[in-house]
């Protein structure tokens, strides 16, 4: 670290990625702060400084192999940190870097017990149940989307839906007649739609309630999507639209001769339709085919992909809908939950992928829905909206949610004389 950066740090004060700590604190408060850092984005802890950004130096002797046997001796799994020492002032300064952890969640012992922490601002303070959740879906260690959803049966299901799956999208042959008939909940479970509950009995799993359920809705308040306009720029007290679109993703299809049909939409149809008049504009004046012209504000299908991607990538512990807001200059898009693990936005536009709900996302490739190869960003979505829009779409992540934007191209239609 360049002493610049040092000066930096210390004018800045204590946030969501810096901490000061004297170096006379307990080995349990540096593994606290260290847990915290892992567990969320990294940080920077600076030993010899009180929280008044008082350089105080360091006064331990081998204070680094003491920092070394904290981490040994109070931290699981082990984090291996990055450890120097500068000189400020006249003082000595032990700089202590914390990457974001991948082995998440990371603990801190203490009194015979284990405690994960996260950073919350300026403090480290300990996991709520959901936030635990999160992080052992982000260390790989549980699948939210795999789990059961409390107080659901297979009859929550929409067995035509799920019976169209299995026969014409997956292409089983000799499928049960009934949902009742023991072989049907025996392949539910093979496909991981069902699972067992903590009392031991048959429930919906939390992809095959958003896919293929009846109502979804009812069962987890944040499968649906708000869908806002609003005729200015930032949000007012008066939308022009407001609604929550619900109902299972996947739409119920009946196969005829001519081809797939679609009876019932889903999610993404609902969407879709509602958000259509929002998206385009007609002209003031009539073209010499005695229409009215319509043109594309946003991109269409663009669109569609990036809140297919919202619900598809998506963290489903965190209670909070996919929400699309559109104002008179921009559409925005969030999605709840950070990238997943070391995903960077930069990453995922050249095309690197890390998905968060495979069960999810096999499910909607099978339909078609999702482009197969997982490259739906950088193949459609930031070509059609450069072109569309003459601008690129704005990505930024955050540690709790994506949100996308899209800007309106400026004077869609020149006014009429």
């Amino acid at each position: 670290m360049t002493d610049s950066i040092l000066k930096d740090l210390l004018a800045g004060g204590e946030n969501s990625h810096v901490e000061f700590k004297r170096d006379t604190i307990r080995g349990e408060q540096l593994a606290r702060e260290a847990v915290a850092f892992a567990n969320s984005s990294g940080g920077t802890i600076l030993l010899g400084v009180d929280d008044d950004k008082n350089i105080i130096g360091t006064t331990r002797i081998n204070l680094q192999e003491w920092v070394f046997s904290v981490f040994q001796d109070h931290i699981v799994p082990h984090i291996v940190p990055s450890y120097e020492e500068r000189t400020i002032a006249g003082k000595t300064i032990g700089i202590l870097s914390i990457p974001a952890g991948l082995s998440k969640p990371y603990m801190m012992r203490h009194n015979g017990r284990e405690d994960a922490f996260i950073r919350m601002g300026s403090a480290s303070i300990l996991a709520s149940r959901e936030q635990m959740l999160r992080l052992f879906e982000q260390g790989g260690l549980l699948s939210i989307e795999a789990l059961p959803v409390a107080s659901t049966s297979p009859g929550d299901l929409d067995f035509e839906r799920v019976r169209y799956y299995c026969s014409e999208v997956l292409q089983y042959s000799d499928l049960p007649r009934s949902e009742h008939e023991e072989e049907w909940t025996s392949l539910l479970f093979d496909l991981g739609l069902l699972v067992f509950d903590a009392r031991g009995e048959a429930a919906c799993s939390v992809a095959a309630l958003l896919c293929f359920g009846k109502q979804p809705y009812r069962h987890l308040r944040h499968a649906g999507i708000r869908l806002m306009v609003f005729d200015s720029r930032d949000k007012e007290y008066r939308a022009r639209h407001d609604s929550r679109l619900e109902g299972p993703m996947v739409a119920r299809f009946e196969q005829r001769p001519s081809g797939r049909w679609v009876i019932d939409d889903g999610l993404i149809e609902r969407f879709m339709t509602t958000i259509m008049p929002f998206i385009t504009e007609e002209a003031d004046t009539v073209a010499e085919t005695w229409r009215r012209e319509q043109r594309v504000l946003y991109p269409r299908e663009a669109v569609r992909e990036l809140v297919l991607n919202a619900l598809v990538h998506r963290d489903w512990s965190i209670p909070n809908e996919v929400e699309v807001t559109c104002y008179s200059n921009r559409i925005e898009i969030i999605s709840p939950g950070g990238l997943k693990n070391s995903m960077t936005v930069r990453k995922m536009l050249a095309g690197q992928r890390s998905m968060r709900n495979p069960l999810l996302m096999d499910i909607l490739k099978d339909y078609g829905y999702v482009e197969a190869r997982g490259m739906g960003i950088r193949r459609t979505v930031v070509p059609q909206v450069r072109e569309v829009t003459l601008q690129d779409p704005l990505f930024e992540a955050s540690d709790d949610q994506l949100k996308v934007t899209i800007f309106a191209k400026s004077n869609a239609f020149p006014e009429s004389t």
